[in-house]
């Protein structure tokens, strides 16, 4: 019996995983999947374009470094030759107008800039060109803030949510409820082809955004990260995608069987994991972002100067241990479809209801 019915939701599973990917309804998803591969792609190309367009007037990094604090700006230009950027304005201050200029130069890996007050150098600073540490916080924030919290959230709701109630929109669900079909496997075979579909949307997203990210990095850099923890980062950062599909997939399956209106349950939920975290540390455990977050590699940047009770919202809690990460996932997953395992064989067809 237990062979048949593993059989059925195999069956089950290949003949709604095709229409999980191709739904018309659906394109929006790889929308909110691709969208952070889009934009690392675009800063790739971006800081292509600059090393190529700059490396033709590199400034030694010994002469750059030589300039001190107090220098007049003929003789900084004098010494380094004509900078990448020169713009002069006024700023009013105090009741009195300043004089103020900026300089720009490249040593080939570094962009330096030189602020003059009064054409007097008062400050400078570098920033490199492209940073192997400030892209992977920048991705962990990403990776955290939007596609955690939104694209997973909402690319689940769209999937999972229509599993059941999108064939009650359209008329068909009755054909699967007169198959010689027990209503437990068939909802374990809608819920494997949703999450078949949604993990490799998701998790082929999280890999192509990571890969985008990398790719316009100095050589370098990026092979002493693949020799170091990149492995490691990228395994994390999937999985996590993959298995806030897991999770955020069963809420919306069951959600989809016990409510018409998927608006209501979408904010009750959005909003559940957004106090995460107000909650005390017992509750935080009911929170699927809970889990995502504990199993992320880096924690995602905060801004100091956010607001206090904006910061506390983002802020991630205390993560848990990553076996317990998984097991506390999967076990309130084990909850949830076990309570749409009750609300699907009680669910009576009535179309015009709909």
């Amino acid at each position: 019996m237990t062979k048949l019915w593993a059989n059925q939701v195999l069956t089950i599973a290949r003949l709604e995983v095709r229409k999980a990917f191709l739904s018309k309804r659906g394109l929006w998803v790889y929308l909110l999947a691709l969208f952070p591969a889009v934009l690392f792609f675009g800063h790739g190309i971006d800081t292509q374009w600059k090393r190529k367009q700059w490396s033709q007037q590199v400034t030694s990094r010994s002469l750059v470094e030589s300039v001190q604090i107090g220098e007049r700006a003929a003789d900084v230009r004098l010494k380094l030759g004509k900078p990448l950027r020169d713009f002069e304005y006024r700023r009013r201050r105090d009741g009195n107008d300043e004089s103020r200029r900026m300089m720009e130069y490249f040593d080939g890996q570094r962009r330096y800039k030189f602020h003059f007050v009064d054409d007097l150098l008062k400050d400078k600073s570098d920033q490199a060109l492209a940073s192997l540490e400030e892209d992977t916080q920048v991705f962990s924030g990403m990776f955290q803030y939007f596609y955690l919290r939104l694209a997973i959230f909402f690319g689940c709701l769209g999937i999972f949510m229509n599993l059941f109630r999108g064939e009650m929109l359209d008329k068909t669900l009755h054909f699967w409820f007169l198959a010689p079909v027990r209503r437990e496997v068939l909802l374990v075979g809608k819920y494997l082809a949703g999450l078949v579909a949604s993990a490799i949307i998701f998790g082929g997203g999280t890999m192509l955004a990571f890969f985008a990210m990398l790719w316009a990095l100095d050589p370098a850099d990026v092979q002493a990260y693949w020799q170091g923890p990149g492995m490691g980062h990228l395994f994390w950062y999937t999985a996590s995608a993959m298995l806030g599909c897991v999770g955020y997939g069963s809420v919306f399956l069951a959600a989809g069987l016990l409510l018409r209106n998927p608006i209501v349950p979408a904010s009750m939920i959005l909003l559940w994991e957004s106090i995460n975290g107000f909650l005390p540390a017992i509750l935080q455990k009911l929170s699927i972002l809970y889990y995502l977050q504990s199993l992320c590699p880096l924690p995602a940047p905060v801004d100091k100067n956010m607001p206090a009770v904006l910061r506390l919202i983002l802020a991630p809690a205390e993560p848990a241990p990553a076996v317990w990460a998984v097991l506390g996932l999967l076990g309130v997953t084990a909850l949830v479809l076990w309570v749409a395992s009750q609300a699907v064989r009680r669910l009576e067809v009535n179309y015009s209801t709909e």
